[in-house]
């Protein structure tokens, strides 16, 4: 649970800037999902097992991947004290004023890095009650040291790493996949950091800390950075389940480059986060990603031309349409883009 000890400035005028949304939810008489839902367990891999019984943590890997999109993972080679470091400095980054955050280069970054609520939002459904700092893997380093920027590169670079081992295994566990089978190929140019913090929301129909949406990436890791608040949810068999905190572990969820990539056998989950009422909540996500010219297409050596759910298309396409997208209707229409059957 994270103590109010913040100043009030430090917080975005969410509010203010987005009544005119709820006040509009409000006349429709609806609320934002701030129903009970069922909390679940995912998928738990122990990493362990790729030394002692690879084959079996292969398999749950695949299984957990294609029926959930989602997996917790243990030994992960991450180091608890490095997370809780991270946590440490994005907490002090987050406390400074909201004018400071908006306008100068905390920990070395650029304003720009930093985001809040949802400019695009059009209904109170697209919007996300949160604050974030997107941090791509190669931000040109600060003149001057800076413990907290060290820490949150040793992150970035552990995290690509182990999302690296991953994707290379869900993409091997195809069926007919072999050694011989070509890989997407990640850069870090196009990889980040995102590390969010949700504000209480204590309006009464509730709100999301980041609305209902699926990954545009190969594969994305999130920490719930001691996370006794929660919020994290998961559209499975068409209902939201909530997915119980466990700061231990790290969480994987298949993008949707993935699922396009393995022609549906992965899925990308459609997924959000509800926020609190009263607490606030930190976490972090790193996103794996290929570079923009990258084709993305149905592996050959499972799928037959005829076969194939999506047309080729390149990441840096992909991300061209979301925009457009998001710009015209204020929300992502994703693969549906780009489906052929």
């Amino acid at each position: 649970m994270e103590e109010h000890d913040y100043d009030s400035n430090s917080n975005p005028p969410l509010m203010s800037t987005y009544k005119h949304l709820f006040v509009e939810q409000h006349r429709l008489d609806m609320d934002m999902g701030a129903v009970d839902v069922d909390e679940c367990e995912l998928p738990v891999i122990d990493l362990a097992g790729l030394m002692e019984a690879e084959q079996v943590c292969r398999a749950d890997m695949v299984r957990a991947a294609s029926e959930w999109g989602f997996f917790q993972v243990t030994n992960h080679g991450v180091p608890q004290a490095l997370l809780r470091e991270l946590h440490d400095a994005q907490v002090a980054v987050f406390r400074r004023p909201f004018q400071e955050k908006v306008t100068e280069r905390l920990l070395g970054f650029s304003p720009e890095s930093y985001r809040w609520g949802t400019p695009t939002a059009k209904c109170l459904e697209q919007l996300s009650w949160s604050e974030a700092y997107h941090i791509p893997m190669t931000t040109p380093r600060p003149s001057t040291s800076i413990r907290a920027r060290a820490v949150i590169e040793e992150v970035s670079r552990a995290m690509y790493e182990l999302a690296q081992k991953l994707a290379e295994i869900l993409m091997r566990g195809l069926p007919g996949a072999g050694e011989g089978e070509t890989m997407v190929t990640t850069r870090e140019e196009t990889c980040f950091l995102r590390l969010n913090r949700y504000p209480p929301c204590a309006v009464a129909m509730g709100g999301f800390g980041l609305c209902p949406h699926t990954d545009s990436d190969l594969l994305t890791i999130v920490h719930q950075q001691q996370d006794t608040v929660g919020g994290l949810q998961l559209l499975k068999g068409g209902r939201w389940v909530a997915v119980k905190p466990s700061p231990s572990t790290l969480i994987v969820n298949v993008g949707d480059l993935l699922q396009a990539w393995s022609n549906d056998v992965y899925k990308s989950v459609e997924h959000r986060v509800m926020a609190n009422a009263t607490l606030e909540r930190f976490s972090m996500a790193f996103f794996l990603c290929p570079s923009y010219h990258t084709l993305i297409i149905p592996s050959s050596s499972h799928v037959h031309d005829d076969d194939a759910h999506y047309r080729s298309f390149t990441f840096g396409e992909y991300r061209k349409q979301i925009m457009e997208d998001v710009r015209s209707t204020g929300r992502k229409i994703g693969l549906h883009r780009f489906r052929t059957r």
